[in-house]
């Protein structure tokens, strides 16, 4: 994400900075207690892959698949496509998908922000919303009817970053939910989201990876895909500390903006310091990068090299 957009960051569907939703959860005075328990509605949730692989068979990402997403956040049409009309979006992600896979198999991905950054503290001064478990909820749901991975994208605010990340325990527990992570808004306990760029370190990010890697391990999952954005070289310091972990693919997505030229050169500098075994991810913007030209095709994308393994549209 780009800080031009970090104004309307405050989106429909996010609880306020200590993560409860609107309301007190309490019963009015004078209400009378309930003599039964309320039985809980049936859960329409769809199964995930009934082997406990990923959505389009087998347990590895890489080389079968090429990944290709949506990202987004409900009610903010300017953070990506992902905001509402998910069927017929996730139909038109599928479409595109297959115009990536060459010599591959598509799997497509939606990557929702689960945690966003804002310009104001909240109740707990992190300086950023979580969006509910209903909410993510109807997302999984979505991927898992068009068989589709789901990311859990996160902008932490002041918020540190693996606290944030162990929150969606309950989520990164299933084969098909993932992780992304937008260090451009990490930032520093006096620093305000928009104001300045976040930053984050390979030691960091080592950490986050070592943590999936566990939860792999702990209930028998598939690979585990472990995305983080990087928008300039100062977002990420010394990133060769990052290391393979068992289970987990971990992909850098340079997110450049601009004409083709300017994204190509961004590429070709930030994926010079990718740290051994991790694999090259690439992001459009459908307004930012038509403000200098077309967009470019997926032609012209998987003619970069390395070749990007994941190609994300906001």
């Amino acid at each position: 994400m780009v800080l031009t957009t970090l104004m309307l960051l405050l989106a429909a569907g996010c609880g306020d900075g200590d993560g409860k939703a609107d309301g007190d959860g309490k019963a009015d005075a004078g209400s009378a207690p309930s003599l039964k328990p309320v039985p809980k509605p049936a859960s329409t949730m769809p199964a995930p892959a009934a082997d406990g692989g990923l959505p389009r068979g087998g347990r590895q990402l890489f080389p079968k698949y090429q990944l290709v997403g949506y990202v987004g956040l409900p009610g903010s049409p300017a953070l990506g496509p992902l905001d509402k009309d998910l069927d017929a979006k996730a139909e038109k992600l599928d479409k595109l998908a297959r115009s990536y896979a060459v010599g591959r198999t598509p799997l497509p991905v939606l990557e929702l922000i689960v945690v966003v950054a804002n310009d104001h503290p909240g109740k707990d001064r992190k300086y950023r919303s979580r969006l509910s478990d209903q909410k993510i909820e109807s997302y999984l749901k979505v991927a898992r009817k068009h068989r589709m991975l789901l990311l859990l994208d996160i902008q932490p605010g002041r918020a540190k970053i693996l606290d944030e990340v162990k929150r969606q325990e309950r989520w990164l527990k299933e084969p098909d939910v993932g992780l992304a992570f937008d260090p451009e808004w990490a930032v520093g306990p006096s620093q305000v989201p928009g104001k300045v760029f976040g930053h984050t370190s390979g030691a960091e990010l080592d950490g986050i990876a070592q943590y999936l890697s566990g939860l792999v391990s702990r209930h028998n999952l598939p690979e585990k895909v472990f995305v983080f954005h990087q928008l300039s070289a100062r977002i990420v310091s010394n990133e060769t500390a990052l290391k393979r972990h068992p289970g987990v693919v971990t992909i850098k997505s340079v997110d450049g903006i601009g004409s083709r030229s300017a994204k190509e050169s961004t590429w070709r500098k930030l994926t010079q310091t990718m740290a051994p075994g991790v694999h090259a991810g690439f992001k459009l913007f459908y307004q930012e990068d038509t403000r200098h030209g077309p967009l470019m095709t997926p032609a012209q994308v998987m003619v970069l090299k390395p070749r990007p393994e994941f190609v994300v549209y906001e």
